[in-house]
């Protein structure tokens, strides 16, 4: 069996620590065994490498969590990455077509897509493995994970299904989305499962739709058409089309960590960061990545987080809600966690000379470098705070410490490598400053560092 683990979307019921430019599954907001911070991706990760220790994983994902992926799994972890977000479904076809195409996955071989937000127990995964054996004994086109329901809940979609067979799956009578809580209840009277978002087919299933799709199993081709391919949910676009389908249960704990609410269940700390709390605070969980003090006093069932993107406060249970009025924020990203680092902007300015100003704090760890770039639209000042490295201008090297200001031209190529680490305050000036004006260019600074 293969695995393919969807680490996609934003995660907007997270807001403000998550963003488009800043994934929920890459918060460090819950803690290990040994009480170390983990997120979401690094705890599922651990938990596939242990329950399944021979068996390949693909994590398919976006070309802009590659360095947040790199940094929390390491990079020699293999990576499917689209071009473009597009929802699950022609991201499960991108990631099938690598396993087919690149990896030689047989036909007749299972593969498991699975999210990769859960929060689970071990034998989670070792249902996983009586999945592809379901499929083998039933001769079925799919089987899905159907979770044992704890309430009648109308966040999650619905598995109706007749009764378990010796061989310990259950044929789906059909599907239903997300009901209301009435009729969730009838749902769960009736034995309905919820549905995990667990899929697991052979190699040949996923063929015939990469082939429907742009006519061969090639993933070089598919990458080049991505963009036509429909932006729709796999449940929606497949599985809801199929009439051969089977599911296997699972009891143990499963938790949806896609909100505030359900997220601070699993926090076995209710501060972080510079938090001053009263004592007549109850079921309150207070996050702050400022480094400004935040007082929580009388406060009860609230959830309060402040970052550099935003301030939420919420009663833990409205704060399910969030999404909708996250979506009207038009607003730049203020934080950024790269592979060399981070960023924080500081200051951003718009003057009557019709240039802009924008200030940033950035942090570039031991043994990493900025690529080697240069902006069209802008000019940079960098003054080296603290630390340590090489500055690389036009090709011409320079050793850089505290105090150092450094000017940077409009299309003048520029880099920093650090062996110690480096703090920079960079400020840009220009009529247009954003993420998307780079060009990078190749430099090999790997004999340096």
């Amino acid at each position: 069996m293969k695995i393919v683990l969807l680490s996609g979307g934003s995660g907007k019921r997270l807001w403000p620590l998550s963003s488009d430019n800043r994934s929920k599954q890459f918060l460090k907001v819950l803690q290990d065994e040994n009480g170390n911070p983990e997120s979401m991706i690094q705890r599922i990760y651990g938990q596939i490498k242990k329950s399944c220790p021979d068996t390949e994983v693909v994590v398919a994902s976006s070309e802009s969590q590659k360095d947040a992926i790199w940094r929390q799994l390491g990079s020699k972890v293999e990576t499917v990455l689209e071009p473009s977000r597009r929802n699950t479904y022609p991201a499960i076809l991108l990631s099938g077509a690598y396993l087919i195409d690149k990896k030689h996955t047989p036909d007749d071989e299972a593969i498991a897509v699975i999210p990769v937000d859960p929060y689970v127990d071990q034998a989670y995964f070792d249902q996983m493995a009586k999945m592809g054996q379901a499929l083998d004994d039933s001769g079925a086109d799919l089987c899905l994970m159907g979770i044992e329901p704890t309430y009648p809940s109308e966040k999650y979609g619905y598995i109706l299904r007749e009764p378990e067979t010796l061989q310990g799956y259950s044929p789906v009578i059909r599907m239903q989305e997300k009901p209301t809580l009435e009729r969730a209840k009838e749902l769960l009277s009736q034995g309905a499962l919820w549905n995990g978002g667990v899929f697991v087919f052979k190699a040949g299933f996923i063929r015939k739709l990469i082939e429907k799709e742009i006519g061969v199993v090639s993933f070089d081709l598919l990458y080049q058409k991505y963009e036509t391919i429909k932006k729709d949910s796999f449940d929606y676009e497949v599985v809801e089309k199929l009439d051969s389908i089977v599911c296997v249960t699972y009891s143990g704990e499963w938790n949806d960590l896609g909100t505030w609410n359900t997220l601070t269940e699993k926090m076995k700390d209710p501060d972080g960061g510079y938090v001053i709390r009263g004592e007549n605070c109850e079921n309150t969980h207070v996050v702050n990545e400022l480094g400004i003090p935040v007082v929580a006093l009388g406060l009860k069932d609230t959830v309060v987080v402040a970052s550099a993107d935003g301030i939420l406060v919420s009663d833990k249970g409205a704060s399910s809600y969030l999404k909708p009025y996250v979506e009207k924020i038009d607003a730049r990203p203020m934080y950024e966690r790269r592979q060399w680092g981070e960023y924080k902007v500081l200051d951003y300015d718009k003057h009557s000379s019709n240039e802009n100003s924008l200030t940033k704090r950035l942090h570039i760890e031991p043994g990493k470098a900025l690529s080697y770039q240069l902006h069209h639209n802008r000019d940079e000042i960098w003054t080296v705070v603290d630390g340590e490295g090489t500055f690389l201008l036009d090709g011409k090297r320079r050793d850089v410490s505290r105090g150092d200001v450094l000017y940077i031209r409009k299309e003048q190529k520029h880099s920093v490598a650090t062996k110690v680490g480096i703090s920079l305050i960079e400020t840009q000036i220009g009529t247009e400053l954003i993420e998307e004006d780079i060009e990078r260019f190749d430099w090999d600074w790997s004999k340096e560092l």
